[in-house]
């Protein structure tokens, strides 16, 4: 098992901090991380990885050392699609939000589509003004209370009951900003993104949907785009795991994306 930490990295130059290792004549496999992570929050999933295996992860707007860059999704689609280029592109939550956009709007580049709790945004303008309002609040909320204390109330959510985070990714999602964070809710966040829903039958690539069987929201999102994908969409869902199925149970999210991608 080779730790991510020993693997050699090389800058991608580019307007997002993005980082390459491995091989460079395989596929790349594009890593895109959640809301309050960073290109980091995948090591326990880069360390089961062999080390030829070239890795490419990046930091999102708002986020770490891209913490200066303000971009809704279709601008980072266009950002992530010219600095990484072709690969297998797997995305985690909001990072799986915009690997679909990455996928619609720059298909030449994604060789196969890996959504990780994923979703295509929500149906009705109602239910996106609605979270635009709530994501506000949020945006302001992280300005009022600091990073430290907001990452340890997002963590708390139900939602991640089933995550144990070592004191080092703790410290990792501590080198995001109130600022870029508070920019990444009002540009990326699921209320300001458009629907993708009508759109999901045009993908033409393998799209694999991952999700831990106790997050139910997700689960049944899933089932739904699987079904507006079409045949090339699979979906697995991840026993005794919750919505950072990747993270709670990596070694057989390990297995099912290698299934998949080979």
């Amino acid at each position: 098992m080779n730790n991510s930490l020993s693997r050699n990295w090389t800058n991608i130059a580019g307007p997002l901090f993005a980082e390459q290792s491995g091989d460079l004549s395989t596929t790349s496999r594009v890593l895109l991380h959640g809301f309050t992570q960073t290109s980091r929050s995948w090591d326990r999933y880069i360390q089961l990885l062999p080390a030829e295996q070239s890795i490419i992860r990046l930091d999102a707007p708002g986020h770490a050392h891209s913490e200066s860059v303000e971009a809704d999704l279709p601008s980072t689609a266009e950002m992530v699609a010219t600095q990484c280029g072709y690969g297998d592109y797997i995305g985690y939550s909001m990072g799986a939000r915009l690997a679909l956009h990455i996928a619609l709007l720059h298909p030449q580049n994604v060789r196969r589509l890996v959504l990780v709790s994923g979703s295509a945004g929500l149906r009705t303008p109602e239910e996106r003004l609605a979270r635009t309002q709530s994501d506000e609040l949020l945006a302001r909320e992280i300005a009022e209370i600091g990073v430290a204390h907001f990452v340890q109330k997002w963590l708390s959510a139900p939602m991640f009951a089933g995550l144990t985070s070592t004191p080092e990714e703790i410290q990792d999602r501590l080198r995001n900003t109130s600022e870029g964070l508070a920019s990444s809710l009002r540009m990326s966040g699921t209320g300001t993104q458009e629907s993708l829903w009508d759109y999901l039958h045009d993908l033409g690539m393998p799209v694999l949907l991952i999700v831990g069987a106790h997050d139910h929201k997700f689960v049944d999102i899933a089932r739904n785009m699987k079904l507006a994908i079409g045949s090339n969409a699979t979906m697995v869902e991840i026993q005794n795991a919750g919505h950072s199925v990747h993270l709670e149970q990596t070694l057989q999210f390990q297995t099912v994306v290698e299934n998949f991608l080979k």
